[in-house]
């Protein structure tokens, strides 16, 4: 018997040969080469209840049998086996639509076999290979188990220069750890790249290089829906057989069925994962999602050629033709660029920590609902239940968010902010806050503050929690940042999950039943803080912001803080443990300590705004939600409110600041920094009924409008502001000292019984009562 080999799935697909259905499983093997295994023994099925098999009875080439499986209310179920993957959706609507019900009926059928064989992304092959092409083996119907292995995958950057229109690709870069090259267009040879004397005999050379450079993971930006799209419509457009898989097979362009509508492609035996896509994933907020921007902001550097302004396409055309050392250059730098994103910040290891924890395919770790079947199914089967069928069609009754408190404005001195853990990952796990658990309950139930009942021995997420905290925990103990970052998407993706209407398991009871106990148990824990005699100045969802002694010193409201959440958690912990006899799995932590804090209040106003604060932790100044960190305000008006706030935290005179400033915009010397950029975000600007500033910018723009309009506002209207062309005259300087200034200003003063109007020796304005 030959030894068994670790791998790694990229690509789990399925296909039909001679008759049957194939399932295939491309991946890398530990040992350098890739694999393809193919089993043709599984065969596809799903479940119907006593009605559906009835309605079934007389359908030819399929089978219905007997099973030991119920479904989530307790009824028995039959399983119905069929020859194709393409025989269900026909038979499930058969079912429905006589009354029946068809259970797991949706579920991919290679996703039904990795569930079936608890396999996820890494496994053991026992079977013996055969060579298939140079460098790939493949295995027939070999015994497979899970393992525990990670892999090393080679990466390739890619990036294709075309002309301004698309209809011909010029030059193409790849890049990676051993890989520097560009394939050019060009009858003569130009340093620094391989050139071909025509469009067809660079394609070609392409594919064949990529081929044998035998990647994993292709990568780039926006290489779905520009690149590899170019490159295949132009392969198409001149009748060229385009081959980039490790077999034979066409390249599918998708579009994700989910909220993201992320763009999808496949490739047999390869993974294709697009720059902005991984750094969104990954939680990195940018101004915006260009290359240019990402490079800068992660690297440090940027783009050889600004990639804004009209004339950019026209800028490269002009250097292919005369001076194509230097067009070169710039392509095989945007393959670059991309490559060491991905490098510097780790993007495809977090993508493969979530592919190990989850089991879903690198490009599809994003897809939630995905990843918890992959993760529920294999435990619910092993509790002899059955699924139910997606219905995106039924009713979808409101899930409650987290509770939010009252906010009271102010400046404040010595301020602690508290957070529970993981809050709603650690509530399922305290009162076993599951699906199963919901259809299991009996007359010793957990009873949820929405009246859902919950079995106290059945269930499943709190068991698979367990297992997340303690590789979390074992993962922050050896400093691993990838899978602490992967665990903590996955177990917070969990209630987004259960509360999604596209989820198979979704029941608006169950998804009450969490957010119910996480405002109570904030609710609980402000008044706990109160009966300690201090004031909870704002709390949300699982956070609380409490006043400490104002006179004391750092050091002492340090310690009280400390003190207060050991005996506040305490607190709590016993609450729980009488009123629903369980063990409380609530971690309550001192998760900021600041100085002095400050909330505004709601414009035009008494009450105190929420999710918007600011705030010094030491000698840092920390702003969430305020001008000085939204995007969509210009950049003077952070710069106002920073440096108002830095010196109100500091007991300084902010009355100067204000009247710098202002005299500073009215004589036009910061004109580029009330600059307005704010995004197109109904994808055209076309699809806009109503016009605001940014969509009248962007018509005015024309053809050099970019996803994000930059703007500035003028005595005549909104003006783009492009890189390239002349900044725009006549701005209304006082727009902005009135619009802008004044508002950031007043927020702040008003809290030291000044205002805008007096800081600029104006008679206050009145208001009308």
């Amino acid at each position: 018997m030959s030894a068994a080999r670790r791998g790694f799935i990229l690509q789990p697909t399925s296909c039909m040969r001679r008759g049957r259905a194939l399932v295939q499983l491309f991946g890398r093997l530990e040992s350098g080469e890739a694999f393809l295994i193919e089993d043709d023994r599984f065969e596809p099925y799903f479940f119907v209840d006593e009605r559906g098999a009835a309605l079934l009875h007389g359908e030819r080439e399929i089978r219905v049998e007997p099973s030991n499986y119920r479904d989530l209310a307790g009824r028995g179920v039959r399983r119905v086996i069929v020859p194709l993957p393409g025989f269900v959706p026909r038979l499930r609507r058969k079912v429905e639509d006589g009354g029946g019900t068809a259970l797991e009926a949706d579920i991919r059928f290679p996703y039904r076999y990795l569930i079936d064989h608890g396999l996820r992304a890494a496994l053991s092959i026992q079977g013996e290979p055969e060579p298939l092409s140079p460098g790939l083996l493949r295995f027939r119907n070999p015994a497979l188990r899970p393992a525990d292995y990670r892999p090393e995958l080679r990466i390739l950057s890619l990036d294709i220069e075309t002309t301004p229109d698309s209809s011909q690709v010029l030059s193409v870069a790849m890049f990676g750890s051993d890989v520097d090259e560009v394939h050019l267009l060009s009858e003569r040879e130009i340093a620094g790249a391989q050139s071909h004397a025509d469009e067809r005999a660079l394609l070609e050379a392409f594919s064949k290089r990529l081929r044998a450079i035998d990647p994993d993971i292709l990568t780039g930006w926006n290489v779905i829906d520009f690149d590899l799209r170019v490159l295949v419509r132009r392969a198409q457009e001149l009748k060229l057989g385009f081959e980039l898989g490790r077999v034979p097979g066409s390249i599918e362009f998708q579009r994700d069925g989910s909220f993201t509508r992320q763009s999808r492609v496949e490739i047999p035996g390869r993974v294709v994962l697009d720059g902005p896509a991984l750094v969104r994933d990954a939680f990195i907020k940018l101004d915006d999602y260009r290359l240019e921007t990402a490079a800068q902001t992660l690297l440090g550097r940027g783009k050889l050629l600004s990639d804004q302004g009209q004339d950019r396409a026209q800028e490269i055309l002009r250097l292919y033709r005369e001076d194509p050392t230097a067009f070169v250059a710039y392509n095989r730098e945007d393959a670059r660029l991309v490559f060491e994103i991905l490098q510097h910040e780790a993007l495809v290891e977090l993508a493969l920590e979530r592919s190990l924890l989850s089991g879903m395919q690198l490009d599809r770790v994003g897809a939630s609902i995905a990843s918890f079947d992959l993760l529920y199914l294999p435990e619910l089967r092993h509790s002899g239940r059955v699924a139910p069928s997606v219905h995106t069609e039924r009713d979808k009754p409101a899930v409650k968010g987290g509770a939010v408190l009252d906010s009271h404005p102010g400046i404040f001195s010595n301020v602690a902010v508290y957070d529970f853990k993981s809050l709603y990952p650690s509530l399922i796990r305290t009162f076993n806050l599951d699906p199963l658990a919901h259809a299991e309950a009996g007359s010793d139930a957990i009873v949820a503050p929405n009246g859902a009942a919950f079995s106290r021995e059945q269930a499943i997420l709190p068991q698979v929690l367990e297992g997340f905290f303690a590789r979390r925990a074992q993962a922050k103990q050896r400093g691993d940042r990838h899978a602490d970052l992967a665990i903590k998407i996955m177990m917070n993706a969990l209630f987004g999950v259960l509360g999604a209407a596209s989820c198979r398991f979704f029941d608006p009871d169950v998804a009450n039943a969490i957010t119910g106990f996480g405002q109570q148990t904030l609710l609980w824990t402000r008044d706990a803080f109160e009966a300690e005699g201090y004031r909870v100045l704002y709390g949300d969802t699982d956070s609380l912001f409490v006043a400490l002694e104002p006179e004391a010193s750092e050091r002492e409201a340090r310690k009280t803080a400390l003190e207060l959440r050991s005996r506040v958690e305490r607190q709590i912990a016993e609450r729980v443990r009488r009123e629903y006899r369980v063990e409380p799995r609530l971690e309550l932590a001192l998760e900021r300590f600041y100085l002095r804090f400050m909330q505004p209040s709601v414009r035009g106003g008494g009450q105190g705004s929420k999710k918007r604060y600011a705030g010094l932790v030491g000698d840092k100044l920390e702003i969430v939600g305020l001008e000085a960190v939204r995007r969509d305000w210009p950049a003077v008006a952070g710069q106002l409110q920073q440096e108002m706030l830095s010196r109100v935290f500091t007991d300084q005179p902010v009355v100067p600041v204000v009247q710098e400033i202002v005299a500073r915009v009215l004589a036009g010397e910061l004109d580029r920094e009330l600059v307005i950029r704010k995004g197109i975000r109904k994808g055209s600007i076309d699809r806009y009924t109503t016009v605001p500033p940014h969509i009248q910018a962007a018509r005015k723009a024309g053809s050099a409008v970019e996803r994000v309009v930059s703007y500035v506002i003028t005595k005549t209207g909104p003006e783009p502001v492009l890189a390239g062309r002349p900044f725009p005259v006549e701005v209304d300087r006082t727009y902005y000292v009135e619009k802008v200034l004044r508002p950031v200003a007043d927020a702040i003063l008003c809290h030291l019984g000044q205002s805008f109007d007096e800081a600029l020796g104006r008679p206050r304005q009145l208001s009308l009562l």
